[in-house]
């Protein structure tokens, strides 16, 4: 037990020390590539442009699962799972919120194209997934229907 503390001290301290003589920079340790631009759209058209996808082409490959109607728009599971080769980037977007864009993920070569995370919804919408694989821009749909809205409702 203690020298699994140990451990974590010592690197810890390792990094710190590295950030602060200027070898690292926090850009190069956390997520440097990440584009707010998508998240400050307040249209499904803007976020789409935002994330340079707004020639997305409707793709059956993909599919977006989730309650056919949610009881609590606070907290709505969405799940999303592509069976095009190659996809290297998900997105989750609900068309009437106030802010579309409602999650983004980047895939590793190799993983498995499947994600599961909780979004917010103001009230009955419809719940897009966009994909990036082998360079292209895909989207698939569903509506989900709130009875309680999440965004202030």
């Amino acid at each position: 037990m203690n020298q699994k503390r140990r451990d974590a001290l010592r690197i810890a301290t390792v990094l710190g020390l590295a950030i602060s003589a200027g070898i690292l920079k926090p850009t190069d340790v956390l997520a440097a590539d990440w584009k707010s631009s998508g998240f400050d759209a307040k249209s499904l058209q803007e976020a789409l442009a935002a994330l340079g996808a707004d020639k997305a082409a409707i793709s059956t490959d993909i599919a977006v699962n989730g309650p056919d109607i949610a009881e609590n728009g606070a907290v709505v599971p969405v799940s999303v799972s592509s069976n095009v080769p190659n996809t290297e980037f998900m997105a989750i977007l609900v068309e009437k919120n106030p802010t579309p864009l409602s999650a983004t993920m980047t895939l590793p070569a190799g993983t498995e194209a499947n994600v599961s995370t909780r979004v917010k919804m103001g009230g009955t919408s419809n719940v897009h997934a966009l994909v990036k694989a082998n360079g292209k821009w895909l989207i698939a749909s569903k509506e989900i229907k709130v009875t309680l809205g999440g965004c202030g409702g």
